[in-house]
């Protein structure tokens, strides 16, 4: 079964966007580019790729990504509607109401129930790319967490995860501290 993975950047105070949605607040670390480049290259977007030279680059952990629309209206805004062209797109949305891009698929029914479905097909893992909304309704669902926390105080803005309370516990595997303060932890999904 495929995993559905949580692959997000956050600053310590839990938030992954300021107040106003953007995600660009964070410190850029070419030591993480270049370890994201190589371990991670189907997180970046298609058209980041070619600046980093791996714009072939195959996909290592994910070949599915899933995102919330807020997510999704950040690469809108640049004129890019399909911003994860390697890999097959998925957005929850009720709000579009026709499809964008052919290689976009919009969802705007059960986001559980799609995702338990392409849990069940047979691939890489499924990329949960954001945001905070989308995360809380698949909260059950998320099989592993990649925080990439930065050394950053938001204060308020989009929080990691906007769900009921409910705690769900997750082990710690590993982290791994780099050159300008970016903690980047990995948790699996207790079951």
């Amino acid at each position: 079964m495929r995993k559905l993975v949580y692959y997000i950047a956050c600053s310590i105070d839990g938030f992954i966007a300021s107040p106003e949605g953007d995600g660009n607040v964070y410190p850029i670390s070419e030591e993480f580019t270049s370890y994201t480049s190589a371990e991670y290259p189907e997180t970046l977007p298609s058209h980041i790729r070619p600046l980093l030279g791996i714009e072939d680059a195959e996909n290592v952990h994910f070949d599915t990504v899933v995102m919330g629309r807020g997510t999704y209206d950040s690469a809108l805004e640049i004129d890019i509607t399909s911003p994860y062209a390697h890999m097959r797109q998925y957005v929850v949305s009720r709000s579009i109401k026709q499809q964008l891009d052919p290689a976009v698929k919009i969802l705007s029914g059960d986001a559980v129930a799609k995702v338990r479905e392409l849990k069940q097909e047979d691939g890489l893992g499924i990329y949960l790319c954001g945001g905070g909304n989308l995360a809380g309704q698949l909260r059950d669902e998320i099989d592993e967490l990649l925080v990439k926390t930065y050394p950053v105080v938001l204060g308020s803005g989009t929080p990691m995860f906007s769900a009921d309370f409910s705690v769900t516990d997750f082990e710690f595997r590993s982290n791994r501290v780099f050159d300008n303060g970016l903690v980047f932890t990995t948790y699996d999904r207790k079951r």
